[in-house]
Formats: C-alpha cells, sequence, structure tokens
C-alpha cells in the first residue's frame, strides 16, 4: 500500500539553504517524514557544495538530519536503473530525474515532492506534486 513521500533533491536544498516560504513548505514536508535515496543525498551535497558552498562538515550535519526524517535511503540497484530507463524513454525525463521516480516507485511512495517535473503527473501510482505550484483559480 502506498502512503508515504518521497523528497526530490530541490526540496532537500530548499529546506536547509533559503529564508522564505519554500523554506518553511520544505521543512514541514520532510519532517512528517518520508523517502530518499542515496542518489538524491548525492545530488543534494554536490548542488550545497557546487552551489552554496557549504563546508563539507556543514554537508555532513545536514545529511543527518535529512535521514532522522527519511532514513534508510534506497540504493541504486540495477532493477531501478533499468526502471529508471524505461521511464525516461516512455515520459521523456532525464536519466536523473528518472532515478528519482524509479526509486520512489520502489520505496512504494504516493507522492513525489519535486519543484523541477511536471506537477500532477502520475506515474505507475505515483503522483508528482510541486509543494510550491499555486492553485489556479
Amino acid at each position: 500500500m502506498r502512503q508515504w513521500a518521497f523528497f526530490d533533491s530541490n526540496m532537500l536544498i530548499y529546506a536547509f539553504t533559503q529564508a522564505d516560504e519554500k523554506t518553511q513548505q520544505a521543512r514541514l514536508l520532510i519532517s512528517q517524514g518520508g523517502a530518499v535515496s542515496v542518489h538524491v543525498l548525492n545530488e543534494t551535497a554536490n548542488v550545497l557544495r557546487r552551489k552554496f558552498k557549504t563546508p563539507w562538515q556543514h554537508i555532513g550535519q545536514i545529511i543527518d538530519s535529512i535521514l532522522k526524517d527519511c532514513p534508510d535511503p534506497l540504493t541504486l540497484s540495477l532493477e531501478i536503473h533499468r526502471s529508471a530507463l524505461r521511464i525516461c524513454e516512455r515520459y521523456g525525463y532525464s536519466v536523473y530525474d528518472g532515478l528519482v521516480i524509479a526509486a520512489a516507485l520502489e520505496a512504494r511512495c504516493s507522492t513525489l515532492y519535486s519543484e523541477d517535473m511536471q506537477h500532477g503527473q502520475a506515474i505507475e501510482g505515483l503522483r508528482i506534486v510541486n509543494p510550491f505550484q499555486k492553485a489556479a483559480n
């Protein structure tokens, strides 16, 4: 039974680098628990270091904080890799986004929170949600 959320790296980055409404929303969602993959943690560390010049020690502390709410990150397996390639072919996503989607499916999540993917799209029972998307009036 699908029941919990999966977080893309952009959600984790917002939670630890901004000081605005997106930060608060991302922190609230993450605090409710969910899942991540080692791939997402790698992307997060890379962006924190490259774009924000975050010191390595602080990156380690951020990752530890994420793991308190999202324990047991999924590792990349050949099955996830192959699933990601099928998703990329069918839906037109990049390999890296396909890996995130495939990991969310493997974790049996019902929601994937991401700012960078197609809001509202459903893939095999997984709904992609941009929590910052304004509702249409």
